[in-house]
């Protein structure tokens, strides 16, 4: 039957075994690649990728950094700062267009628009109008995000019910009181679900910017250890990158659970 559920132990016993199964194919990928040619660097075996993950996290010996550890610093950094200047502006201007229709025949025609405006081919807009520094990869991640997520918010607004708007003002609440103590409340689970798919993308636009113009970070390492084929350096960069992500989800999964547990299975 379509949609059967199953118990937690076996959702996750699959999931264990999807994964080895994965890490199970890239063994036997690698081992048939270097049959046929011993040096190859493009699929990098065990002790090949033990090679790249220890030159990542050993100083450097020109400039004493460690790779890993400064390329984590500032892609983390530029990430959050314009995750958190997106996600603001998305969750502000779509509770406005959500509350108000003034305001909604405003700035949901522009936002429509710009939605599909892929964010990597603006980056000579973004390079003439911020420069090239932190707030080039800020504008970019959210000039990315905002338009789409803004959309999210404003629809999970209007879906709300005007039954329980309508007991609030009742109650004498006001517009901001019903905004927050009303909308804000109903929308949340919505909400994090939008910033959970929002993650991936601003990842993406995030080092597509690094490789073009970037010194340091996830994205500039790649492309320069991909040019000289050092793949057992890129692979692991592209592993953490992705455990980034799946540790991101999960911790908005769980605070799903802990602020919205009617929303989810595990709560009901």
């Amino acid at each position: 039957m379509i949609r059967t559920p199953i118990n937690k132990r076996r959702r996750v016993i699959l999931g264990i075994l999807s994964i080895l199964a994965l890490i199970a194919g890239y063994h036997a990928l690698s081992a048939w690649v270097h049959s046929k040619i011993p040096d190859d660097t493009t699929v990098p075996n065990w002790s090949q990728l033990a090679a790249g993950i220890q030159r990542a996290v050993t100083p450097d010996t020109i400039s004493g950094e460690c790779w890993l550890l400064s390329d984590a610093k500032s892609t983390a950094y530029r990430l959050f700062l314009g995750l958190s200047v997106g996600i603001a502006g998305a969750v502000i201007i779509g509770l406005l267009m959500g509350c108000f229709i003034t305001l909604e025949a405003i700035f949901l025609p522009p936002l429509a628009f710009l939605a599909k405006v892929p964010p990597t081919a603006a980056l000579a807009v973004f390079f003439i109008l911020v420069g090239t520094d932190v707030r080039m990869f800020t504008a970019m991640i959210a000039f990315g995000i905002l338009p789409t997520m803004g959309q999210s918010v404003y629809i999970a607004t209007r879906d709300v019910s005007d039954e329980f708007l309508y007991k609030a003002y009742t109650l004498g609440a006001s517009n901001c009181e019903v905004i927050w103590n009303i909308i804000v409340r109903a929308i949340l689970p919505k909400l994090l679900d939008a910033i959970r798919l929002a993650i991936g993308p601003a990842v993406v636009y995030l080092i597509a910017a690094e490789m073009l113009c970037s010194d340091t970070g996830f994205g500039y390492r790649i492309r320069l250890q991909a040019r000289l084929l050092n793949m057992n350096i890129v692979y692991p960069y592209l592993v953490l990158l992705a455990a980034f992500g799946f540790g991101m989800d999960y911790g908005l999964r769980f605070l799903q659970r802990i602020f919205c547990p009617w929303y989810t299975a595990e709560g009901e």
